[in-house]
């Protein structure tokens, strides 16, 4: 499916490349045009780089719970004596609870060495546990990063969907500008053809006497004004493509339109919206809504953390000691063992109790965030809503007011060619029609642009 995609935009791309000798026109279809945005634009290659920071923090997270060795060889030689030979080798295994199984091997021999650190000549093996009996037992550093790793994940898949919403929505947006103004060009360009024929046609009747010298001047000033029309609109529609080419990439190199390259038709459906659908469903499952909720849970998980540091620092260490022979199979035995406890604890626990104060603090404060957001997007699409119908009861007004304008218009035309009508009538009815056919163009794709707003509230651009 992604291949067929990718090949579609190669061959329109390369079209959109080829000189207007070639080609007459191209359409590029809004379809077209989103689907290229999502293949090769750099933002949504950025987006999707989001998943792979996902990936490398829960890495990263995974990485606490690894196995580390240590290897250490200490020896001083002086005055052709050894002074001491030191030479130790241990493992740690952590786990998500507060316990690390431990072991090594340690030999040392000297003449000046220090007596508890003396082995016999085969060495002492160990193997044991260290087990943090009240702070960090169950809520430990290393179970709270894996548990924000994970929603970390969740957290980056809905930045991913809210860049990728505010690329289409914005993208979007530039598309129905430029169709906008594509087809006021065709307008304007019908308002100069009718204008010429009005001069010429006025033209002719003066050259027959039937009409003034000041009419021929009233007709060729209202054809300069739908030159004048034309041209501005030219303008605009230039920028308003430059806007889309911002949006056209392929292999990491921008794309140019080439002037024969048109949008599909201003009446084409592009969007299709579900209104029956909750909007309070709509709103809770917008990734922004979703981002802040993760954003929530990654401050609780990191609450139990900072609770968990209210308590005192216990830790037992036990190891039983594995004695060498000549065999040298470590001997085990109860009666040898290494074992001890750390204990600590801070006095009046105040940077510790404002840290949970800073932190009730940043959810109260997400919580807030939560709710004006639901709030918003709940106004915006029952904005949208209301305005899409709106909207649509003028849409037809108008045709009906166009199709009005049209027969005045042919009338009035009918009216000039017998000579009961003047320059300044026509123009009259021609404006009333040039401009229902300009609000008409104009009101569908306000209509176009709300069902988009209603989109990009809902979050459902992505996909389509």
């Amino acid at each position: 499916m992604i291949k067929n995609k990718l090949l579609i935009f190669f061959f329109s791309i390369c079209h959109c490349l080829l000189s207007s000798a070639q080609v007459d026109s191209l359409i590029i279809t809004y379809q077209e045009y989103m689907e290229n945005i999502m293949l090769f634009h750099p933002i949504a290659e950025k987006a999707d780089l989001q998943t792979k920071r996902a990936a490398a923090e829960w890495l990263s997270a995974k990485g606490n719970l690894d196995p580390t060795i240590n290897f250490s060889w200490n020896e001083i030689d002086f005055d052709k004596k050894l002074y001491y030979r030191q030479y130790q080798g241990n493992f740690k295994i952590p786990t998500t609870l507060g316990v690390e199984v431990v072991g090594g091997y340690e030999n040392t021999e000297g003449v000046f060495l220090n007596p508890e650190e003396k082995t016999d000549e085969y060495g002492l093996w160990y193997l044991g546990v260290e087990v943090n009996i009240l702070q960090g037992l169950i809520i430990n550093e290393r179970k709270i990063a894996l548990q924000q790793a994970s929603v970390l994940q969740d957290m980056t898949a809905n930045e991913r969907g809210i860049i990728l919403n505010e690329l289409l929505y914005n993208a979007s947006k530039a598309y129905l500008e430029w169709q906008k103004n594509f087809y006021f060009r065709t307008v304007f360009e019908e308002n100069i053809e009718l204008a010429n024929t009005y001069l010429e046609n006025t033209k002719l009747s003066f050259e027959n006497g039937e009409k003034a010298a000041l009419d021929t001047l009233e007709a060729f000033i209202l054809y300069q004004d739908a030159r004048n029309y034309f041209q501005k609109n030219e303008f605009i529609l230039n920028g308003a493509r430059q806007k889309v080419e911002n949006y056209l990439w392929y292999e990491e190199a921008p794309i140019r339109l080439q002037p024969s390259t048109k949008p599909e038709d201003y009446r084409n459906e592009k969007f299709q919206i579900e209104t029956n659908a909750k909007i309070s469903n709509l709103v809770d499952n917008h990734p922004l809504i979703q981002s802040y909720i993760n954003k929530q849970s990654f401050f609780e998980i990191e609450q139990k953390l900072k609770r968990e540091k209210l308590k005192p620092k216990l830790k037992a260490k036990y190891n039983p000691l594995l004695s060498t022979e000549d065999n040298l199979a470590p001997n085990f035995s109860f009666s040898n063992y290494k074992w001890g406890i750390d204990f600590s604890m801070p006095l009046f626990l105040r940077s510790e109790r404002a840290g949970i104060q800073m932190g009730e603090i940043k959810i109260a404060e997400t919580v807030l965030d939560i709710q004006n957001k639901r709030n918003e997007l709940t106004n915006k699409i029952e904005n949208s809503l209301q305005q899409q119908s709106i909207l649509n009861e003028q849409i037809t007004l108008s045709q009906q007011n166009l199709e009005g304008y049209r027969l005045l218009l042919e009338g009035e035309n009918e009216k000039f060619r017998l000579g009961e009508s003047s320059v300044f009538l026509l123009n009259k009815r021609q404006e009333k029609y040039i401009n229902g056919r300009l609000k008409l163009i104009e009101l569908n794709i306000k209509l176009q642009k709300e069902i988009l707003n209603y989109l990009y509230y809902t979050n459902e651009l992505i996909g389509r």
